[in-house]
């Protein structure tokens, strides 16, 4: 099979051939492609290239960054600066000031037209905008590597729809999915909890773990579903209060696990104060976390809904990551709209028809009668195909 390159390589490519302007930021979840981005990208540079990574079992200082910077420099040196450097340095968020020696180094480079291109690749880009925000102002590039689409896993493994819905879209899993036991272990331990542990409970301050691993299995148990924190509250044990529950909850949004949806309402205010509609990132998540295989989940409909519905948020949620359309659900009483697009004034509104049997009712009519809607779209049963929905981008429904 030839090497697949995500579309976004191109992106990331053309930028490396403008003059050096800004340091790359790629930032995303963990097994996003970040690290084969960046090989495929060195592999075809144009001049003198170096990798190196922080995340290893032993600790890096900023010494460290210093000699990957230094070692980059020399091969532009070696070629008596006919060429241009390509210095990739990956998961350097976990070390201790990152940011300042990187600014540092880059200012330096700067002065001297240095022409040493630099790409950051972080797993955790909560960390790495953190960092970038305190000390590299007007000296960086953020892009967002999210999860591997349907159009992705399709082009690059070959996969069926239901093959994407149930396996979801971890390119380092394709492989196993053969043996389903070991592809869920491989999910269960290198992705979960390899995310857990080294990028949320190492990076940042979590004064319970444990409720933090519960929550995330909360997530994946109601996911597609809105769930007060105070309901939260009941379900968990030592947990707290809300203000935690919603701080944990943005951290393994972050981290490109669990996310909680806002209800639209038209003020950001009662956004924000809202019940949160939980939303698994990734439906190999789900699936690792039950107990039915491939083809018992196709023959459970209520499951089988819940993962449709799953991967019809989560395609949004991650192909809208640093672009200016906002994804909300919709509730009043009984009445729900499962996934509204906001740009600007415009509203996009999404029933997605999974086979499921819902507790609440389409809102759609109630909805559209409230507001000011754009469009309002009919994902499977007689409306749009879910395939044609999952690979379509979401930007298109905006258009007349």
């Amino acid at each position: 099979m030839a090497v697949y390159k995500r579309p976004i390589y191109t992106v990331v490519a053309k930028r490396l051939g403008e003059p050096r302007r800004f340091i790359q930021v790629l930032a995303g979840p963990r097994q996003a492609g970040k690290t084969t981005l960046a090989r495929q990208l060195l592999a075809d540079f144009k001049g003198q290239g170096h990798y190196a990574t922080a995340d290893e079992p032993v600790l890096k200082d900023r010494v460290w960054i210093e000699q990957q910077w230094e070692t980059a420099r020399f091969g532009v040196r070696k070629s008596g600066g006919k060429t241009a450097g390509l210095l990739v340095l990956d998961e350097a968020q976990k070390i201790s000031a990152w940011s300042e020696t990187v600014k540092r180094l880059w200012d330096e480079d700067t002065a001297a037209r240095m022409p040493l291109h630099v790409i950051l690749l972080g797993s955790s880009p909560l960390l790495v905008q953190r960092g970038l925000t305190e000390s590299l102002a007007g000296r960086f590039e953020t892009i967002s590597v999210s999860h591997w689409s349907f159009s992705e896993m399709k082009e690059a493994f070959g996969w069926s729809l239901d093959q994407y819905l149930f396996y979801g879209g971890y390119p380092g899993a394709a492989a196993l999915i053969g043996d389903h036991q070991r592809w869920k272990s491989y999910i269960l331990e290198s992705l979960i909890e390899t995310t857990v542990s080294r990028d949320v409970l190492l990076m940042t301050r979590v004064d319970k773990p444990a409720l933090l691993r519960r929550l995330f299995e909360l997530g994946c148990s109601y996911s597609g579903q809105i769930l007060s924190y105070q309901k939260m509250l009941g379900q968990l044990q030592d947990a707290g209060n809300t203000t935690t529950l919603a701080n944990y909850l943005h951290l393994l949004a972050g981290a490109g696990l669990v996310t909680g949806l806002s209800k639209y309402s038209g003020q950001k205010v009662r956004q924000r104060a809202s019940s949160p509609k939980l939303l698994a990132c990734n439906t190999a998540l789900l699936s690792a976390m039950t107990h039915l295989t491939f083809d018992e989940a196709r023959r459970d409909p209520e499951y089988w809904g819940r993962i449709v519905e799953t991967a019809a948020g989560a395609s949004l949620v991650n192909s809208l990551v640093g672009r200016d359309i906002h994804v909300y659900y919709w509730a009043a009483g009984n009445l729900e709209v499962d996934y509204v697009l906001q740009r600007g004034k415009d509203l996009v509104a999404i029933e997605v028809k999974s086979g499921r049997l819902k507790t609440t009712l389409p809102g759609m009519a109630a909805f559209t009668t409230a507001n000011r809607v754009k469009k309002a779209l009919l994902v499977g049963a007689q409306g749009i195909p879910l395939e044609d929905f999952l690979s379509t981008d979401p930007e298109a429904w905006f258009k007349e």
